[in-house]
């Protein structure tokens, strides 16, 4: 079936979590007169704790909850773990640094060639308020806004992605599903969607072990957000 909806992962794959955050907390720290913290360090460990938390509902041990909130429950950790006190305003301060994470630099421009073929939207286990912020900083051309928050489901569950296409109305066949991680791709394969691998080896940073290259029999594999476009005939 054509390709009705480009849908991707947002962190790692459109956006550069790490440098982001890394400098939101260089910033943050500096103005609070908090020294000897290795920012991205702190970025890992507030991202190493992304999954285990997003784990707890996808297990049903507890409600669906907005990532802003699991990002903030897992920050309140974090700086306990540095020994951080901080004020709540503070802690909300730092934790809206992922409504504002830098494009790499082939994103927006892959992406808008992308949406003159096809639609264009996030599947990110991001909440609504924290892509729409994202899209705006970064200006990252979505036509719709869709995710977790929207099908009520985490990432790699079904639901996350068989709702996401049922809200476009699109059999999953119609979708394909852009990322840089292959779990991803691996989970949205089995609802029947398309898949497109992009490299992001510096996700991680510079010494990054995991999804270097793609790990599964693919539909398309690319270097770049322009790359998959031309491949896609955008």
């Amino acid at each position: 079936m054509t390709v009705r909806a480009a849908l991707f992962d947002v962190f790692g794959t459109v956006v550069d979590w790490r440098t982001g955050i890394a400098g939101h907390v260089d910033e943050w720290m500096d103005t609070r007169g908090v020294t000897g913290v290795d920012s991205f360090a702190f970025a890992d460990e507030w991202r190493s704790r992304y999954d285990p938390s997003m784990r707890e509902v996808r297990e049903g041990r507890r409600p669906f909850a907005r990532l802003d909130v699991l990002h903030r429950e897992n920050l309140v950790e974090v700086l306990l773990s540095h020994r951080i006190t901080a004020s709540d305003d503070d802690v909300d301060a730092l934790n809206s640094s992922w409504h504002a994470l830098p494009a790499w630099p082939d994103s927006v421009a892959g992406i808008t060639r992308m949406k003159s073929a096809m639609i264009v939207a996030p599947l990110s286990n991001g909440n609504v308020s924290l892509l729409l912020d994202m899209a705006k900083a970064a200006g990252i051309p979505w036509d719709a806004v869709l995710g977790a928050e929207v099908a009520h489901a985490y990432k790699p569950t079904p639901d996350a992605y068989l709702r996401t296409a049922d809200i476009l109305g699109l059999a999953p066949e119609e979708c394909l599903m852009v990322a840089a991680h292959n779990s991803d791709l691996k989970a949205a394969q089995q609802c029947g969607f398309g898949t497109a691998f992009v490299r992001r080896p510096t996700e991680h940073g510079p010494s990054q072990t995991v999804d270097l290259e793609a790990g599964g029999q693919w539909d398309h594999v690319a270097d770049s957000m322009e790359d998959l476009a031309t491949a896609l005939g955008c």
